[in-house]
């Protein structure tokens, strides 16, 4: 279990706060002594999830609507005091081939992965640059450096995550605005529901991933990759031949992990989810 920390309390909110990295990295805050407030698109789940977390500010949001969402830091900002960190975490995933996927599923995705985090990112900035203080951290991935076969359209989303928060990074340098991402490899939570993951490399805990982005606010840096070895590998295949890199691709099983190889069935419960919500 973690304990406070003796960095001055901020508050915080997160999206996708009912369930997996959300929830854990809301755990990790609230021990650490933040004021933190969790959204989610899940109403039922989320509401439970504050009960669980002790935490008493908590709302249904909507990420790909900026009025939910306005509606969602107005509320944060009334009940616990002016932002000081937003963590854009929802973003859902599906796998399969590129050219099976329903345009439906697609549009999801880009819309909760992408437009989610810039819709926040664009509401955060607005409340934070009259105070010239304050900090985003978007939840991209690997997955948003190195290209996955069978999560095409989640990949695109992530590159572009990443893309956005270093341009957006660049641009408010000197505002006193922090800007971040997180970049975690295949994490256990339901995204990964009925995969196998990377031979030879184990999975990230969201635990893990709520440690890396509390450290990440409180000592600030443009982003972190998690877990360090995975992090690794995926830093260094950028030097590699991409005719190496599919090779060991193949070695590791990720040519196929997303795609052949997944449980449909174990699968099945989030992908009703993720649909209906």
């Amino acid at each position: 279990m973690t304990h406070a920390t003796s960095f001055p309390a901020k508050t915080i909110a997160i999206t996708g706060g009912a369930r997996g990295i959300g929830y854990q990295t809301a755990k990790e805050l609230t021990e650490r002594g933040h004021r933190v407030a969790i959204g989610d698109i899940d109403e039922a789940r989320i509401k439970k999830a504050a009960d669980e977390l002790g935490i008493s500010v908590v709302g249904h949001l909507d990420v790909t609507h900026p009025d939910s969402f306005r509606a969602f830091l107005d509320m944060v900002e009334e009940q616990l005091g002016p932002l000081d960190v937003l963590v854009n975490n929802a973003g859902i995933m599906p796998t399969g081939h590129a050219h099976e996927e329903d345009d439906a599923v697609t549009r999801r995705q880009v819309e909760i992965n992408l437009l989610g985090v810039i819709f926040g990112t664009k509401l955060a900035l607005q409340r934070m640059l009259p105070r010239r203080a304050g900090h985003i951290i978007n939840t991209a991935s690997l997955a948003g450096e190195l290209p996955v076969p069978g999560l095409a359209t989640y990949c695109a989303t992530k590159f572009a995550v990443i893309g956005f928060t270093e341009a957006a990074r660049q641009e408010y340098r000197k505002s006193g605005i922090q800007l971040s991402t997180v970049r975690p490899t295949f994490t256990n939570t339901e995204l990964v529901a009925g995969t196998a993951g990377a031979k030879g490399l184990r999975n990230a805990e969201p635990e893990e991933i709520a440690r890396a982005t509390a450290e990440l606010i409180e000592h600030p840096r443009p982003f972190v990759r998690v877990t360090r070895l995975a992090g690794g590998m995926v830093a260094a295949m950028k030097f590699v031949p991409g005719r190496v890199a599919s090779a060991l691709g193949s070695v590791l099983g990720t040519d196929s992990v997303f795609l052949d190889d997944v449980d449909m069935v174990a699968r099945q419960t989030y992908l009703d989810r993720i649909r209906n919500n």
